[in-house]
């Protein structure tokens, strides 16, 4: 079934958390006849929300992974996204706005623009897709659009105009006011199934002709037409208007606000009339691969079905039957059987099972034409993956992936667990760039990094329900660092007599600070006292010796060890007896030259709201933080800091709470730094009662 392209819209829907997001899509996916009873988020017939479809989603009531299906509204085609809208899956919102080529902005009539309607709003203009605003929880007390409106112009600087207003608010909720057509809309039956049109209420009829004054101003801009009429004092024809609306929104210079409430079934029909009126088709989004052959020089794909196909895997999910990728079409089609190559990893593949998505249930299909969002079955490849037909080399520009914030360090209770942890590990890294795990070298933990608490808490749950896996969960070890703060001499000999041939090896010279590398070895013996053979023995010594120090037995760093005098025997020096001796003079030296611990000092970058910039200073004061720069953007400020990691466990909580949830951090590491005497002598202390209490097992 080949589908119109110009009647196709792949659209998203992101908010704030608890906007209403999954509770639109449900209602979505009702009227255009998908599924035949609607259920809630957090259903109280056990059975959630359709687009919520992991277990963990239905009990906390948030959406974890954006699930993806394809309705029909009227004659349109329309694939639809559900994103979650907490920070911690920023990665979910990132993969599905870098295939949309339209939004619907929900936010919430009472809450207006909160913290992350602020980072969707950024990252809606940072691939710049087009979108209408649906303010929904008009039912709710408190609701005011009007304020929601003021808002989104002061606080996200879009120019949003109200092509609805409500008929009522809270408790009143009657129905809405369509502003183009100038008619009052109705939605009748238990669930809002009937549509009736009909005269504006007396008492509104001042509010909806100041509004429709003021929507008409504004299309007037991008109409001449309608300008034209507007001064003649002639009746404006609605497909007029509603061209104009579509030429602003696609420009991203208009923001149509439309009204209305989910849960009570109210405004959802016109929602979707206004996708297929204002929001872009394929045709009209512009869309560039990089082409490898040529310097990765920028080339405008073609949505024509007969080109070579190019298309982007942009999620991956592990289900039942193996690794399902989701992909869309950028240009030519996608067919069963067809061979297509992956150009990251150089590998063709036959595509086999082509399916089409309905939240967690599929259909089989045949092909999928361009500007389609459908998913393949059981080929080998990564999140961000371009595939490619024809010959043709294309890598399409990858989505922005932030670095992760936070850690965590996980073991497993018994045997069982740990052959189960590799494996889930294994496969959340693969299905989510922002979720990394790596061994610690030095602690020998494993470490999992992520977007904030609540990811990792995710993934621990998914660990513990999907893979029977049971983890303890700890504070990461910080990596610290022992050095020393001045020069001092040692002359050691190491004398071993047993029967037969014995150990001697004496090493004389000094150790002092090194500020330009962690080790340097200075051989300054004359005379050959220490044979020539014997001398990289000594080096080797040293090398072992700073592994672990004394003081809380990490690695010495910013050191050099000079030799400058020895003594050998023709009997019994060896290679083992000049490292061990070696290692002697280096502890006889290191107690002189004042040992002292390093810390790793972290480079945080903080953005919020201005007006939560003191308590950021603050926050990052009490956590021995040094603030280095701080800017300012509009109503948006940015501080730079200082801060040593030991520090930072928590503050990705502690910092949403002080800003209420509007702020972000990024932080990597900067350098080391010499730790403050009272917590040199906590660490000490610490370090000296584990030792005995591993020695007295």
């Amino acid at each position: 079934m080949s589908i119109n392209i110009t009647k196709m819209r792949n659209i998203g829907i992101s908010a704030h958390i608890d906007s209403g997001k999954t509770t639109l899509s449900e209602r979505i996916l009702f009227y255009s006849n998908k599924i035949h009873t609607i259920h809630e988020v957090r259903g109280k017939d056990g059975v959630g929300a359709t687009m919520d479809h992991m277990e963990l989603e239905r009990e906390r009531g948030i959406t974890i992974q954006s699930a993806a299906t394809q309705v029909t509204w009227k004659d349109h085609t329309i694939n639809l996204i559900d994103t979650p809208g907490h920070v911690d899956f920023t990665i979910e919102v990132e993969r599905s706005l870098r295939v949309l080529d339209g939004a619907i902005l929900v936010l919430c009539a009472v809450g207006g623009v909160q913290s992350q309607s602020i980072t969707v709003d950024r990252q809606l203009k940072r691939y710049h897709v087009p979108r209408i605003a649906f303010v929904n929880k008009c039912d709710r007390t408190g609701a005011n659009p009007f304020k929601v409106k003021i808002q989104l112009r002061e606080k996200l600087g879009l120019n949003a105009v109200m092509i609805q207003i409500p008929i009522g608010l809270e408790d009143k909720l009657e129905g809405v006011i369509d502003l183009i057509t100038m008619k009052a809309v109705y939605f009748d039956r238990d669930q809002g199934t009937e549509i009736r049109y009909a005269e504006i209420p007396a008492h509104l009829k001042a509010d909806a002709n100041k509004y429709r004054d003021e929507l008409m101003d504004a299309v007037s801009l991008f109409s001449d037409e309608v300008m034209e009429l507007m001064m003649n004092g002639d009746e404006i024809p609605e497909d007029l208007i509603r061209a104009a609306i579509r030429k602003g929104t696609l420009a991203e210079q208009f923001v149509p606000m439309m009204v209305g409430s989910a849960y009570k079934n109210k405004g959802i029909q016109p929602l979707l009339d206004a996708v297929s009126y204002y929001l872009p088709n394929p045709t009209e989004v512009k869309n560039y691969a990089l082409n490898l052959d040529k310097g990765e020089e920028q080339v405008e794909l073609s949505i024509d079905e007969k080109s070579p196909t190019v298309a982007l895997g942009f999620k991956l999910e592990d289900g039942q039957y193996g690794q399902l990728t989701y992909v869309r079409i950028y240009q030519g089609s996608l067919r069963k059987g067809e061979e297509l190559m992956n150009t990251r990893a150089r590998k063709r593949f036959k595509v086999g099972r082509l399916v089409r998505m309905h939240s967690n249930t599929m259909e089989d299909i045949n092909e999928g034409s361009p500007g389609d969002i459908v998913a393949l079955f059981g080929i080998e490849c990564a999140s961000g993956d371009t595939f490619c037909g024809g010959g043709l080399n294309y890598a399409m520009s990858s989505m922005f992936v932030p670095a992760p914030v936070i850690s965590l360090a996980i073991t497993p209770k018994d045997k069982k667990s740990s052959d189960q942890m590799s494996k889930a590990l294994n496969r959340f890294t693969r299905e989510d760039p922002t979720f990394q795990t790596y061994i610690d070298p030095e602690s020998n933990q494993t470490i999992i990094k992520g977007m904030g608490e609540l990811h990792l808490e995710v993934y621990i749950e998914r660990m513990r329900r999907e893979y029977k896996c049971e983890v303890e969960t700890d504070s990461p070890q910080v990596a610290y660092r022992e050095a020393i703060t001045t020069r001092a001499e040692f002359n050691y000999t190491h004398k071993k007599q047993t029967g037969g041939s014995g150990q001697y090896g004496r090493v004389a010279g000094y150790m002092e600070p090194y500020a330009d590398g962690d080790y340097e070895f200075v051989d300054m013996v004359k005379g050959g006292s220490i044979p020539t053979e014997y001398v990289p023995s000594c080096d080797k010594g040293f090398k072992q010796a700073i592994q672990k120090g004394s003081l809380i037995g990490f690695p010495i760093v910013n050191i050099r060890c000079v030799i400058n005098d020895g003594q050998s025997h023709p009997v019994d020096s060896s290679d083992i007896a000049f490292q061990l001796a070696a290692i002697g003079g280096f502890r006889e030296a290191y107690r002189k030259a004042k040992p002292c611990i390093l810390e790793p000092i972290m480079k945080v970058s903080v953005e919020g709201p201005t007006e939560f910039q003191g308590n950021i200073y603050a926050s990052i004061n009490q956590r021995r933080g040094i603030i280095t720069a701080s800017t300012e953007d509009g109503s948006f400020s940015r501080v730079e800091a200082e801060v040593p990691l030991s520090e930072m466990f928590g503050y990705s909580m502690a910092l949403r709470g002080m800003t209420q949830g509007k702020a972000e951090f990024s932080m990597e590491f900067e350098r080391y730094g010499k730790v403050p005497s009272s917590i040199f002598e906590a660490l000490v202390k610490a370090y000296e009662e584990k030792r005995k209490k591993e020695q007295g097992r």
